[in-house]
C-alpha cells in the first residue's frame, strides 16, 4: 500500500510538474512579444493581451496559422502581387517581418488539410501541395481545382469551407438574394413558393476534399435552407458540422405594415446552428426571432410579424438554432477553441466573428466584435459572451466608417487566437498572459 501511495504521489508531482513545463513553454515563446499597452486597439477579458501581426494587407478575409507558425490570409479583392498572403514572424516579436503574395485568385475561404493548403474564390476551390521545405512559405506547386462550376452570383457568393475528420470538404452555397421573393428586394413582393433558388444554392455542399475537378453537381447537398453562411467549423468533440447563418435584411423596407423600424434592426436573428445531412433550415419560409424564441413565418410566405409555424405546411419542418443573436452583426468566421493556452472555460468553446451591420438604422449600428460561446459537453449552452471589442474604433460607426470589421479566426500553434479584419487588412494576434488558469 505504500509503494502504491508513493507512485500516485510521483505521478502527481510529475503531473504538476508538466503542467508548470507547458506554462512555462507557453510563457518563453511569448516573452519577445511586445504587447502594446492598449492591446493594438482591442479590449479583451483580464488576463489576455493582443499584438497587431500586420496591417493593410488588402481585404484580409479568412485565415489558417500553420503548425511551423506561418500565417495565411485570404483577400476578397486580389492585388497586383496575388489573392493570398503569407506571414511570418521570425524574430519572435509578435509582428509579421517576412509578406509574401501569391496566387491568381481572390475570395474568401482558406485552410490547411492532409499537406495542402485549400483557397476558394467565389466560383472555385483550390488547393496547393504544401513544401516540405519550411524555408518558403508560398508554395511552390501550381494550384489545382478541386471544385469548380458553382454558379456566378452577385450576392453572396463567398464559397467559405471547412472540413471533416474522414476526407470531406464543406462548402457555403449563398442565396442570391434576400428572401426568394419574385421581384428582389421590393416591397410587397411575394416569395416564390416553391423557391427555385435551393435547386444549387443556400445550403452546404459536401465533396471529398482530395479528388481535383469536381463540380457541384457531383458533391451531395448536405443541408439546405440556410440564406448564407460565411462561418464554418468541424467541433471535433461531437464530430458535427456548426455554422452560422446571416440573416435576411429588410422587413421594415419591403413590410412596413407588419414591422417598425426599430423591430426590423433586431430581427430577424443571427444564428449559430449545428448540423447534421439532410437538415433544412428553413430559408426562405422563414426567420428566427431571438426575442420570441421562435422560428417565424416570413412575410413573403403569409406571414405578419407574429405567425408562427403551427398549423403551417412547414411546422416541424426546420431546424432551431443552437444559439441566436440580435439582427444584422453579419457573423463571418467560426472557430472551435481546441488548444490548452487559454483558460479552460474556452476549451472546445466557439469564437465567432461579427462583421458588424449596416442596416440597423435607427438603431446603432453594432457587431464589429468577437463573441465566445460556451460548449460543455460537446454541446452550446446557447449563452455567450463579449470576448474582445474595439474594432470599429467609435461605439456608433456609420455603415462603410468602421476603421475594422472582423472577419477571420484561427488557431495558432501556440493556442494563440487570430483575428482578420477587411477594412484595414488587420491580423491580431490574442494570447492568455494570465498567471493563473480559470
Amino acid at each position: 500500500m505504500v509503494q502504491v501511495k508513493k507512485y500516485f504521489a510521483f505521478l502527481f508531482i510529475a503531473t504538476l510538474a508538466l503542467g508548470c513545463s507547458a506554462d512555462k513553454d507557453r510563457d518563453s515563446a511569448n516573452a519577445d512579444i511586445r504587447f502594446p499597452d492598449d492591446n493594438a486597439g482591442l479590449t479583451l477579458p483580464e488576463g489576455f493581451k493582443a499584438v497587431k501581426v500586420a496591417d493593410s494587407l488588402g481585404s484580409a478575409r479568412h485565415i489558417v496559422v500553420a503548425d511551423n507558425g506561418t500565417i495565411y490570409v485570404a483577400l476578397r479583392r486580389e492585388n497586383d502581387e496575388g489573392g493570398v498572403v503569407a506571414l511570418r514572424d521570425t524574430d519572435g516579436d509578435g509582428k509579421a517581418d517576412q509578406k509574401e503574395y501569391f496566387g491568381d485568385h481572390r475570395g474568401t475561404g482558406i485552410g490547411l488539410h492532409g499537406g495542402y493548403l485549400y483557397a476558394s474564390s467565389n466560383s472555385k476551390v483550390y488547393r496547393y501541395k504544401m513544401n516540405d521545405n519550411n524555408d518558403d512559405p508560398v508554395p511552390s506547386a501550381t494550384a489545382e481545382v478541386i471544385v469548380q462550376g458553382f454558379p456566378e452570383q452577385s450576392q453572396h457568393a463567398d464559397k467559405a469551407f471547412t472540413f471533416d475528420n474522414s476526407g470531406h470538404i464543406y462548402v457555403n452555397v449563398g442565396a442570391p438574394s434576400n428572401s426568394c421573393q419574385q421581384e428582389d428586394r421590393t416591397s410587397e413582393s411575394p416569395g416564390q413558393d416553391p423557391c427555385p433558388l435551393l435547386e444549387r444554392h443556400a445550403g452546404i455542399w459536401q465533396f471529398s476534399a482530395s479528388q481535383p475537378g469536381q463540380t457541384q453537381q457531383n458533391g451531395t447537398r448536405y443541408a439546405t435552407g440556410l440564406r448564407n453562411v460565411v462561418g464554418l467549423d468541424w467541433n471535433n468533440t461531437k464530430d458535427v458540422l456548426y455554422v452560422t447563418q446571416h440573416g435576411r435584411d429588410q422587413l421594415y423596407q419591403n413590410w412596413s405594415k407588419y414591422y417598425t423600424e426599430e423591430e426590423s434592426a433586431e430581427l430577424p436573428s443571427e444564428t449559430l446552428y449545428k448540423v447534421n445531412k439532410g437538415d433544412n433550415f428553413g430559408w426562405p419560409y422563414t426567420y428566427y426571432n431571438h426575442q420570441k424564441d421562435s422560428i417565424m413565418l416570413a412575410p413573403e410566405y403569409g406571414g405578419n410579424g407574429d405567425k408562427t409555424l403551427a398549423g403551417t405546411k412547414y411546422e416541424g419542418n426546420f431546424k432551431q438554432p443552437v444559439v441566436a443573436f440580435p439582427g444584422h452583426w453579419a457573423p463571418n468566421a467560426l472557430e472551435f477553441y481546441n488548444a490548452d493556452q487559454f483558460p479552460a472555460k474556452y476549451q472546445n468553446g466557439a469564437f465567432i466573428a461579427f462583421h458588424g451591420s449596416w442596416n440597423r438604422s435607427p438603431e446603432p449600428q453594432e457587431g464589429y466584435k468577437v463573441v465566445f460561446v460556451p460548449f460543455e459537453s460537446g454541446s452550446a449552452t446557447g449563452e455567450y459572451e463579449e470576448f474582445a471589442t474595439g474594432f470599429s474604433g467609435t461605439d456608433n460607426p456609420q455603415p462603410g466608417s468602421a476603421e475594422h470589421r472582423p472577419t477571420g479566426l484561427a488557431t495558432g500553434p501556440d493556442g494563440s487566437l487570430y483575428v482578420t479584419d477587411d477594412s484595414g487588412g488587420t491580423v491580431w494576434r490574442i494570447v492568455y498572459t494570465g498567471d493563473k488558469k480559470q
